[in-house]
């Protein structure tokens, strides 16, 4: 149902303990190191931070995304928050993105604008999507899931894919649809079109699963070099995931009390997993940043958006065998991983692989216009948007 209050209103004592409490930071002490080499760089983050209290209007990003075309779905007790962006064409396709972490639906809704309204960005409206944007649960809008799945059970019921095809199928009445998604919505992207091949039309990502199982002596030396890269990655920007997957319980009590701590943990993603070549301001507007880490203190939410990792680490999480619907894989080149077409075959059946020759990690907002254009690419060739005499036509719902 559309709600006609404001999805969040954030009163004057919850402002003014923010800032109350951002100006009362308690900075650690100096190392003899500047920089971001061993994490946040701190005379970035004062700048930051002060703004933040006394700079920076929350009013004006709230009145914003209150303006935002949000709905809520109650699925059977669990509530989900979604923006829908109808397509410019009557019978555009269906299409869930899903965000990632450290983000938030915010992310996306400049893609989905293009992809919604393709004319307005130079495209034709024959490519347009009816798009549909939700909440992770425990993220911002949408509440967290009441209950941990439990070890060893299968629990698909209890997991976010099936929440998004209950959503798009049961709630909104599409036949069919499409998905993309990146980071952690890659994995509920691709546990969405395993599990639904009848109603998912196609997918599109911005990462990968891992094979269930391969022979090493099979690797070639393509995928020797991915895997070495991604075990770098992992020893030397991986601490974070370490963190949220073994103990993020430890963590969450400084992420929900301290908004400096927070912004802290979350900025220092932001510059070191998008294409601004350690400029965050060539990607990111400061008023950007601290919206979403707004959107993470006003909602307390931090703490709850590490469950994901939690779960997946401890075998809550459906592992992603094999997914047979067509499938897309778009790397930008600043991105945490790029794996080669014929990893990403062992798990997937790739019909369009694509590497962009910009952008990083949150490309739906670092470059929405290329990943736009990815996203029409693949399902114009599925038949979507297809206008020639012939052309295969599909009706969605």
């Amino acid at each position: 149902m559309t709600t006609d209050t404001p999805v969040i209103s954030v009163s004057d004592a919850e402002l003014y303990d923010l800032r109350a409490r951002l100006r009362s930071t308690r900075w650690p002490r100096p190392w003899p190191i500047e920089g971001w080499a061993a994490g946040t760089d701190t005379a970035e983050l004062r700048r930051l931070v002060a703004y933040w209290a006394d700079g920076y209007d929350w009013r004006h990003h709230e009145t914003a995304v209150n303006a935002l075309p949000s709905h809520f779905a109650d699925i059977e007790g669990t509530p989900v928050h979604y923006c829908r962006y109808d397509g410019e064409r009557p019978d555009a396709l269906p299409l869930v993105l899903t965000h990632g972490w450290p983000s938030s639906f915010l992310e996306l809704t400049a893609l989905a604008e293009r992809l919604a309204h393709p004319s307005r960005y130079g495209g034709r409206p024959a490519d347009a999507f009816t798009v549909i944007v939700p909440s992770l649960p425990g993220f911002a809008f949408s509440p967290q899931r009441p209950a941990l799945a439990e070890a060893g059970t299968d629990a698909a019921a209890e997991q976010t894919h099936e929440l998004w095809h209950r959503l798009m199928h049961d709630v909104l009445g599409f036949e069919r649809y499409a998905a993309h998604g990146g980071d952690l919505g890659a994995g509920i992207t691709s546990r969405l079109a395993e599990a639904h091949p009848e109603a998912v039309v196609g997918i599109h990502l911005l990462a990968v699963a891992s094979p269930a199982a391969y022979d090493p002596s099979g690797l070639t030396p393509e995928e020797e070099a991915y895997l070495a890269a991604v075990a770098t990655w992992q020893a030397e920007e991986g601490g974070y995931m370490h963190q949220q997957n073994t103990r993020p319980l430890t963590l969450a009590p400084a992420l929900t009390d301290s908004p400096a701590g927070l912004l802290s943990w979350i900025v220092e993603k932001y510059r070191a997993w998008s294409d601004c070549g350690g400029d965050l301001s060539s990607r990111f507007s400061d008023d950007y940043l601290l919206t979403q880490a707004s959107l993470y203190w006003f909602t307390n939410t931090a703490a709850t958006s590490l469950r994901p990792y939690y779960e997946y680490a401890h075998g809550l999480t459906r592992r992603v065998e094999r997914v047979d619907v067509p499938t897309a894989i778009a790397l930008f080149p600043a991105d945490l991983s790029r794996p080669p077409r014929s990893w990403a075959e062992r798990t997937y059946n790739v019909t369009r692989y694509t590497r962009m020759p910009r952008g990083g990690h949150f490309a739906a907002h670092e470059e929405p216009g290329l990943l736009a254009e990815d996203i029409t690419a693949l399902f114009r060739g599925l038949g979507h948007g297809a206008t020639d005499a012939g052309a295969r036509r599909s009706r969605w719902f």
